[in-house]
């Protein structure tokens, strides 16, 4: 036979069931209103965000590809420039080099010069004179110095101009790798999107590497080695035209003093010539009276000698009739005929000595 046990315990009563019944379900009333707050903030949160996401990420890829074709113009306004400055370089270069060619080409006339002033002071005597060719050829030597130290000037400016030519091109080298490699870094971060296998979470993003510039200072820079390339581009390309212009006014001015050097060389040479064809005359009718003057001192002497046969036969003469006897020794007209004979003929061997020691 079962019996009932009772067990000690505390009894509400029913009003607090029922009040307790009524705190419960208004308790999950409330709960259940603010669990729907939540979610209706959650879903416009979400909206919100999502808009904002989706219009932040479209703003920075439009932000990048402008980034990209900003880039992208000046890589390729560096590229042209790159272009023109090689080719400014290698223009140059040319020029540099005729320049120097055109300044060995000098050392030949100047030789020549040089030679000619050289063969000229062996010349002798009166012929040693500062005739106009000594002076042209003087002149021309001047000339060449002068040439080549204007070629030798235009060639060292050349030069510096290509070193500095050079250094822009190594410094525009540096910025067109440096837009290359951003353009490369950009256009990847313009290809990235929520599916791509290489995105992560990365430490501290938003930090500002050391050495970072600012957008002015970085348009700057470019533009500023833009400048400088396209300044010195114009200035090789003046000094090209003076280097040009240099050569061509002085192949001019030694043409011209070639031309005079032997305008008074050929002058020279037709006085030389005419000066020689005087002598060459003077010397045949100088052997000519010479010639002469020999058979005339022939001449002198047969009749000088034959005077003196003359002057032997009267002396002769007047001396056998020195020795007539007595009165036989008279001064007659014989006597005086004699001595008028020996002194004509005394005069006349006088006369022809004196005629004789002339002519020879």
């Amino acid at each position: 036979m079962a019996t009932l046990s009772l067990k000690p315990s505390q009894r509400f009563r029913l009003p607090d069931w029922h009040t307790n019944a009524q705190l419960l379900s208004t308790n999950a009333e409330l709960k259940r209103d603010a669990s729907h707050q939540i979610r209706q903030e959650a879903r416009v949160l979400r909206n919100d965000t999502n808009n904002q996401t989706i219009w932040d990420e479209h703003d920075n890829r439009t932000r990048l590809a402008e980034r990209v074709d900003t880039v992208n113009r000046w890589k390729e306004m560096l590229d042209k420039c790159l272009t023109d400055l090689d080719a400014e370089i290698d223009a140059l270069t040319q020029m540099k080099e005729s320049a120097e060619q055109n300044l060995q080409a000098k050392n030949l006339p100047l030789d020549v010069a040089i030679e000619c002033l050289t063969l000229r002071d062996s010349r002798r005597d009166i012929d040693v004179v500062k005739d106009p060719v000594e002076e042209e050829l003087h002149k021309e030597v001047e000339v060449i110095d002068a040439t080549k130290k204007a070629l030798q000037q235009k060639i060292s400016q050349s030069f510096e101009k290509l070193c500095l030519l050079q250094e822009v091109r190594q410094q525009l080298n540096s910025d067109h790798r440096g837009k290359v490699e951003t353009l490369d870094i950009d256009r990847g971060c313009l290809s990235l999107n929520l599916k791509s296998p290489n995105i992560s979470l990365k430490i501290n993003p938003t930090r500002v590497p050391d050495g970072s510039s600012t957008l002015q200072q970085w348009d700057e820079f470019s533009r500023f080695n833009k400048n400088r390339a396209e300044a010195e581009m114009k200035e090789a390309t003046e000094l090209r035209e003076a280097i040009a212009l240099t050569i061509a006014e002085t192949n001019n001015e030694l043409e011209a003093q070639r031309v005079a050097t032997e305008f008074a060389f050929r002058k020279r040479l037709r006085e030389m010539e005419k000066a020689y064809s005087e002598l060459k005359w003077q010397e045949k009718n100088t052997l000519e009276e010479i010639a002469e003057l020999q058979e005339d001192i022939q001449h002198l002497e047969e009749d000088l000698r034959r005077k003196l046969l003359n002057l032997k036969l009267c002396h002769t003469r007047l001396e056998s009739r020195t020795y007539r006897p007595n009165v036989e020794l008279c001064r007659d007209q014989a006597q005086y005929g004699l001595t008028d004979e020996v002194h004509q003929l005394e005069a006349t061997i006088a006369a022809l000595k004196q005629k004789l020691a002339q002519a020879q």
